[in-house]
């Protein structure tokens, strides 16, 4: 890559020898990012100005300086000190870029990113800007923590992983916005607890494009959806606030599609897992979900033969899947994995027992999903084909995750082309998968 090519950033900093520290950190950051660094405003493509705000004398030369760059640059990042009081930032010079606090590295670093993108040069970039992936070009996989705060008996998540621990909410759209523009279409957002995102740092407010972003699930996803593609949640705990996201979902924004482990209805049986929720608040709220969208697809997983497990609390766990009628359902026979507090409880269930359970579970299922998924015979659908095959294609709808879920099968090969949408409409289908036709490429 040419110097000339290369993304040049000016810098002023003002204030302490710890100001002075944090300067050091977002230059050596620019530094080894690919960034140049230059002193003048007339060569710099964005100026970051590091400001002090301890003393009015020191305010006001934090705004001076501030409006000094603008006048003579116009691309402007403000942070420091005097980042830590916005509004006085805001009110003074509205046309800075983006505001950060003191000891903000990572969001300084956000906001040059959002504004002066570092060129990728695949002559001496090991690695593309969206990171090395194991999926399809169109599809990705977003984890946004780490961890989880749950004890459920069967898991040894949090002794493997620790308890939760969120990313920073200027690193995941970050994150996001770069697998975008590498033609990403479907983001799968996936943690242990995606729900409880942004617990563990009580919600904080960070940064993204210069607007303040609350590290909350329900903002996070309203932030993603406006990257325009389709926007998928995985492992949902059905906490009350899962409530605020069902009408993006009606709205269009999301797709309308919740992975909920439930794992189990019988009262008895959950409080075993120390499992959230109970059974009935379960049914309450998914119906309460599709009441605000019809369109939600649900999918769960479910544990047979948990110990202690009797013939009356399987029956309460079939009785809580004909009523709720879930789109996608798994089970999984108990296994006493090592170190799960759960191996220690009394009246293991035999193997036997464990895998006739799950089969009775999922012969239910199996007549459900055929159930639900007739209905939609008939319907135009929006697609994302994942591959060609002699006769047509593979797609999914969104019902349909990747590798978990069913397919639609579309047949026919005009003008199909592997990632990307499709408008179909259904012809057929059985107790898992979508037939189509295609009507036109979007």
């Amino acid at each position: 890559m040419s110097k000339a090519n290369i993304p040049q950033v000016g810098f002023v900093s003002l204030g302490c020898p710890k100001a002075t520290v944090d300067s050091e950190h977002i230059l050596t950051r620019l530094r080894a990012e690919g960034y140049g660094i230059v002193g003048s405003y007339q060569d710099a493509d964005l100026v970051v100005v590091n400001t002090c705000g301890f003393i009015d004398a020191a305010v006001e030369e934090s705004l001076d300086a501030i409006g000094e760059a603008l006048a003579e640059n116009g691309k402007v990042i403000v942070t420091g000190c005097l980042g830590a009081k916005r509004d006085i930032v805001s009110q003074t010079h509205s046309r800075v870029l983006a505001v950060t606090g003191p000891h903000a590295t990572e969001e300084v670093m956000a906001a040059v990113h959002a504004h002066l993108p570092k060129l990728h040069d695949p002559y001496t970039d090991l690695v593309p800007p969206q990171g090395i992936r194991l999926t399809p070009k169109h599809y990705a996989y977003l984890k946004i923590s780490e961890g989880c705060n749950h004890r459920c008996t069967f898991c040894i998540i949090p002794s493997m992983r620790g308890d939760l621990v969120s990313r920073p909410v200027h690193e995941v759209m970050h994150e996001a916005e770069s697998l975008v523009r590498a033609g990403v279409k479907e983001l799968l957002v996936i943690s242990q607890d995606t729900s409880a995102y942004g617990v563990d740092v009580k919600y904080r407010t960070g940064f993204w494009n210069g607007k303040p972003l609350k590290a909350r699930m329900m903002e996070l996803v309203t932030a993603l959806s406006e990257f325009g593609v389709w926007v998928r949640l995985h492992y949902v705990y059905p906490y009350p606030h899962v409530d605020e996201v069902i009408p993006l979902m009606a709205a269009g924004k999301i797709l309308p599609y919740l992975d909920v482990p439930f794992q189990h209805a019988s009262p008895k049986i959950l409080k075993a897992m120390k499992r959230p929720a109970a059974a009935e608040n379960n049914l309450k709220r998914i119906q309460s979900w599709r009441e605000t969208c019809p369109d939600l697809t649900i999918r769960s997983t479910f544990i047979a033969g948990f110990p202690g497990e009797t013939e009356d609390d399987f029956q309460r766990l079939l009785d809580f899947l004909a009523e709720a009628q879930l789109d996608r359902v798994g089970c999984f026979t108990y296994s006493a994995v090592a170190g799960a507090t759960a191996n220690a409880l009394p009246d293991p269930v035999p193997e036997e027992v464990k895998e006739e359970r799950k089969a009775r579970l999922m012969a239910l299922q199996e007549s459900i999903s055929a159930a639900r998924l007739a209905r939609k015979v008939g319907q135009t659908l929006t697609v994302l084909v994942d591959e060609l095959t002699d006769g047509g294609a593979l797609a999914r709808s969104s019902a349909d995750a990747p590798e978990i879920d069913g397919i639609v099968s579309v047949q026919g090969k005009r003008g199909l082309t592997a990632g990307e949408f499709l408008t179909v409409k259904i012809t057929g289908s059985d107790a898992h998968d979508l037939r189509a036709k295609p009507l036109r490429s979007l």
